[in-house]
């Protein structure tokens, strides 16, 4: 049997897994490449910018961050007392944790970024979103990189 504090080191090992498991994030920006779009062939449009907003993109919710925090939350909370408000702390905990989880995950998975409104050269207009890795104001000459499959980049 195992003790109370060797039940929340094991909570915790598997709560930071699913944690980094569900953080990772590929880039959205203007100059992250994923594996499979290196040596690949794009297209180039030229243009200007027209307008520049800043804006938040929000991940994805997978929920590994409730369960993650759920399972946390209901070890630690067993910890507490014994029998029946063994119990009640752990449902408690499992509720708390789940809340706290699932908002750690919301904050760790939005990022900043730049609404781009650009014209292009062949008289095109559209909007692009991408993380803020890189400034650009109002009457840049910029690049519109896009890949096979249909995403698009700004770069200067």
């Amino acid at each position: 049997m195992k003790t109370a504090a060797e039940k929340i080191i094991i909570a915790v090992a598997v709560a930071a897994a699913l944690c980094v498991a569900g953080c990772l994030h590929s880039g959205q920006g203007s100059k992250t490449y994923t594996r499979s779009q290196a040596q690949t062939q794009m297209s180039v449009y030229y243009g200007t910018v027209l307008k520049v907003a800043e804006v938040k993109i929000q991940a994805e919710q997978t929920g590994v961050g409730a369960v993650a925090g759920g399972v946390l939350g209901g070890v630690a909370g067993s910890a507490i007392g014994s029998g029946s408000g063994s119990r009640i702390g752990a449902a408690a905990g499992a509720v708390g944790g789940m809340i706290a989880g699932q908002a750690a995950e919301k904050g760790l998975g939005t990022k900043d970024a730049l609404e781009l409104e650009v014209s292009l050269d062949d008289g095109r207009l559209m909007v692009i979103v991408q993380e803020k890795d890189a400034q650009f104001a109002v009457g840049d000459r910029i690049r519109v990189i896009q890949g096979p499959d249909g995403k698009m980049r700004v770069r200067q």
